[in-house]
């Protein structure tokens, strides 16, 4: 279920991508640093996220488990090839295509993250920042913290974005009405499929 959960969510980004209406908060930062620093997608990936494996080693390593390292190595590249293979395939998507693609990358992400977050086997390395910064030093409620480090991710990466030459008026591409859905509703819809699909389906398998 990790597994199936990283790639079905590392397929989905890509899908995301391809939508060009805005990403989730940490794919903004990822957006904005790809842009600026020339080196591939994956590996910018797993770089960014051995930094924040660091930080969950020195706070608090029980956040950790196999499903971050599946995370950490598998996401980033599986990501780049998806979109690259889209971008293809679809090299001048319209509005109407990139409006289905924002939707059907929601729906798959928040599938994906209801298998990989029920198995319950770590969580990833961005995740792991609001946990320890909520759970071990207090610094308040989860929900406001992850709201604080997403806010953090989406104005770093529309900065990094524009230094690399972008124009801003191209910054809702990696922030925009993507980003803002993903923030309201990836929750509930990420629980919907909790309850119908992958708590039942790992009960069974117990």
């Amino acid at each position: 279920m990790s597994l199936a959960g990283v790639i079905i969510c590392a397929m989905s980004v890509g899908v995301f991508k391809l939508a060009a209406l805005g990403v989730d908060p940490f794919q903004s930062l990822m957006s904005g640093l790809d842009s600026l620093i020339p080196i591939k997608f994956g590996t910018l990936y797993v770089i960014v996220n051995a930094i924040l494996l660091l930080f969950s080693i020195f706070a608090d390593r029980h956040n950790i488990g196999i499903a971050t390292f599946i995370n950490l190595f598998l996401l980033g590249y599986i990501t780049q090839f998806t979109h690259e293979l889209l971008v293809r395939l679809f090299p001048a998507p319209s509005m109407p295509f990139r409006a289905v693609c924002l939707v059907i990358g929601i729906v798959v992400i928040c599938f994906g993250s209801a298998l990989y977050m029920t198995a319950d086997l770590g969580v990833s390395t961005y995740d792991a920042v609001a946990i320890v910064m909520s759970g071990k030093w207090k610094l308040g409620k989860f929900k406001y913290i992850r709201i604080c480090t997403d806010l953090v991710c989406v104005i770093t990466g529309c900065i990094l974005y524009v230094a690399a030459g972008n124009s801003v008026s191209t910054i809702p591409t990696i922030a925009g009405i993507g980003t803002i859905v993903t923030a309201f509703f990836m929750g509930p819809l990420i629980e919907f499929f909790n309850e119908k699909f992958a708590r039942p389906f790992l009960n069974k398998q117990s």
